[in-house]
């Protein structure tokens, strides 16, 4: 491949003439032959001598091209589209998870500022609207503990199950999955505050 290589630049070399075919100029210059052997990169450079519809011709995907990026693709797509699409259930679990932990931190905040977590009947809603009775409410954060303002649903539309004093920490904090009661398997399995690590 060197060889070959080698004896095309050689032969590519000629002597330099002016205009008037004279070759007082610098002497030895290389000239590139503008074939396909060259792999068409010389094609694109200025002034190669073709026109531009030629040009333009050869700057394009073949429809064979095209296909075979269109197979590819396809492929691509049966064998990862199963597994992607098999995992909203795990998606929405894991968003209620963090959604729980959120709560959890927001909770601690307010424990913080109040001196005790929000009772069962004052709920989650203490931390985005002022309790209306509870020891040390003056004490509240203007604005909620929660940034959006809002409590938060679990991803199957469903409220949060709030407890203080909750049975397994200071406060529990429940979402029944998809099904939206207590107990199931797979989508339907209860997430729980104190089992998440």
């Amino acid at each position: 491949m060197l060889s070959e290589l080698k004896r095309k630049n050689q032969q590519s070399l000629v002597v330099a003439e002016d205009d008037q075919g004279n070759d007082e100029l610098s002497g030895i210059v290389p000239v590139f032959l503008r074939t396909r052997r060259m792999c068409g990169v010389f094609d694109m450079l200025p002034n190669s001598g073709k026109d531009d519809s030629q040009h333009n011709r050869q700057a394009g995907f073949t429809l064979i091209e095209l296909m075979v990026v269109l197979v590819i693709l396809g492929i691509l797509a049966v064998t990862v589209a199963p597994k992607i699409l098999n995992r909203p259930s795990e998606a929405r679990q894991l968003k209620a998870k963090m959604t729980i932990e959120t709560l959890q931190t927001a909770l601690d905040l307010y424990k913080l500022d109040i001196g005790s977590y929000p009772t069962t009947s004052q709920g989650l809603d203490a931390l985005v609207s002022r309790p209306e009775s509870g020891s040390g409410t003056d004490r509240w954060r203007e604005g909620g503990y929660l940034k959006k303002g809002t409590v938060p649903r679990d991803p199957w539309g469903n409220d949060y199950i709030y407890l203080c004093p909750g049975v397994h920490g200071d406060c529990d904090i429940v979402s029944y999955g998809g099904d939206g009661s207590s107990g199931g398997e797979g989508e339907n399995q209860d997430i729980k505050s104190w089992e998440i690590e």
